[in-house]
């Protein structure tokens, strides 16, 4: 019974549908109809009245078109990104191609060694903290297990001078320090090469800039005469070279000086530690001062 009632139902709104959809489709046929009877009685009254005034409206001059501002807000963007690449290609695939070079590798190094500092990290009070509770409860080897199995330079300091707890306090300072000397090494292993990069990059664009001189004097000479479309080309590569190389200079000096800023800061860490691991030691009495 259901089944039927569905069937009588479907077969009806089938029917009502397609009588809707007959009879809306002749109402919209009518109106157009009679739109376009409209339209026509209007463009003849429109035409009648054009001849008797004998003008009409011109449109704007020079044919411009109004501006719609549905800009893209990235035009931007991607018009500075296009122009950098022209101009890099521009300036000639031997000089603009080894100061391209110098940036990757300036970067490379210089990733590696924010990588390398942010894990140098430590928080030393933390570890100052472990450590005296290791030397009260568990003595020398407990706190050496926790400079053990924690990672940074702090920590690789503190094991040196714990280890070297029964030659006294001098011979503990003396590791500290000669200890401290050869992890700041380590924390600027690498910095030599990127300074390198840095005094690299404006030099090569220097030298492109002194070669594309040159070639414009080489191209004024072969023309006999001076022009600006004689002299433009090698003037242009020269420019560009020295922009290039500057703009590389630039990008690697503020990553260079973060990464000094750096190290300086590990440093007072690692000395200021250094210190408080001794009084640590002689309030425990681990090791003499004698």
């Amino acid at each position: 019974m259901k089944k039927v009632l569905a069937l009588v139902a479907l077969a009806g709104f089938l029917t009502f549908g397609v009588s809707s959809a007959v009879y809306s489709q002749d109402e919209v046929e009518d109106a157009a109809a009679v739109e376009e009877m409209d339209t026509t009685a209007t463009d003849e009254v429109m035409e009648e009245e054009g001849a008797d005034e004998g003008e009409a409206e011109t449109p704007p001059a020079g044919g411009e078109e109004v501006n719609s501002g549905d800009e893209d807000p990235n035009d931007g963007g991607f018009e500075l990104s296009t122009e950098l690449k022209t101009r890099f290609i521009e300036g000639g695939p031997g000089f603009m191609g080894i100061v391209l070079l110098c940036l990757i590798l300036g970067l490379a190094l210089i990733i590696e060694r924010i990588v390398y500092l942010n894990l140098a990290s430590t928080n030393t009070k933390k570890l100052l903290e472990k450590v005296e509770d290791a030397l009260a409860s568990g003595g020398i080897e407990a706190a050496k297990e926790v400079c053990r199995n924690t990672r940074g330079p702090v920590a690789s300091i503190f094991f040196q001078g714990l280890d070297r707890s029964e030659e006294g306090i001098e011979m503990v300072e003396k590791s500290v320090v000669a200890y401290g000397g050869v992890q700041m090494g380590l924390m600027e292993k690498g910095m030599s090469w990127i300074g390198l990069f840095i005094a690299l990059a404006p030099m090569l664009g220097f030298m492109g800039t002194v070669i594309g001189m040159i070639q414009a004097f080489d191209d004024i000479a072969n023309a006999g005469t001076i022009s600006a479309t004689v002299v433009a080309s090698g003037i242009k590569v020269a420019l560009l070279t020295t922009v290039f190389g500057l703009i590389v200079a630039i990008i690697l000096q503020i990553f260079y000086n973060y990464l000094l800023a750096k190290i300086d800061s590990l440093v007072n860490d690692m000395e200021d530690a250094s210190i408080s691991l001794i009084d640590i030691m002689l309030k425990h009495k681990v090791t003499t001062a004698g």
